[in-house]
């Protein structure tokens, strides 16, 4: 059974943290035992897990790259996801909203093409040239500044296990109940300070100052970095 390692103090509650940097602080704490480990690197899912993942790979002394995961989104809701859609390729459907949502096949393939051009141009922005690392025998720690659905954390965690990881420990403030459901059986650890239920979630509402990371903003904590 997978462990769930929570903040029983934050269960349910909303604006909890100060902002991403505060969540990455007090995440750390709790993953203080990979600290300082050559077996151990953090995979960011760009624009808000960059914010997250910087003060915990400061304060442990670990490895940190990216993840770039693109949320496939609903035609005539680009708020709405009805899948994800991975670096390497790897595409998973949420198949209950998909099925339900009627798209035709010319509607999918559109929507995916738009998010693979999408996740090409963060690889070249981000990443360069640089050559993704070998997750063979590694402790992989996916991180992201929240879940909603889980969907886009779920096909990361997919393509990390394709790839060799020996452990994949998922480490967001933030997530909804049901997010954590759909993670348990596809990973070996997840850490989440505030768990909340109830039939709307929004990540936002975790922290007191919300913004949406411009690519200049994840290239200025990247270069923090080097």
């Amino acid at each position: 059974m997978t462990e769930v390692l929570e903040e029983p103090s934050l269960r349910g509650r909303v604006y909890v943290f100060r902002d991403r940097s505060h969540a990455g602080e007090l995440l750390a704490e709790k993953l203080k035992n990979y600290g300082s480990r050559e077996d151990v690197l953090v995979l960011a899912i760009p624009a808000g897990g960059v914010q997250v993942a910087f003060p915990i790979v400061r304060q442990l002394k670990i490895s940190m790259d990216l993840a770039i995961t693109r949320k496939l989104h609903v035609p005539w809701n680009r708020e709405a996801g009805f899948g994800a859609i991975t670096w390497d390729g790897t595409v998973l459907f949420n198949e209950p909203l998909f099925y339900g949502l009627g798209l035709t096949r010319e509607q999918i393939e559109r929507v995916v093409a738009e998010e693979r051009d999408a996740i090409r141009r963060r690889m070249e922005l981000f990443r360069g040239d640089k050559v993704f690392p070998d997750l063979r025998e590694k402790v992989v720690i996916l991180v992201d500044d929240g879940l909603a659905s889980g969907f886009s954390m779920l096909a990361t965690a997919k393509s990390v296990r394709e790839k060799g990881a020996k452990e994949i420990v998922v480490a967001v403030p933030t997530a909804s109940v049901n997010a954590i459901g759909l993670l348990r059986s596809s990973v070996d650890k997840i850490i989440c300070l505030n768990i909340r239920t109830g039939p709307v979630f929004a990540v936002a509402d975790a922290y007191r100052v919300w913004f949406d990371l411009e690519d200049e903003d994840v290239m200025e904590i990247l270069s923090k970095l080097d």
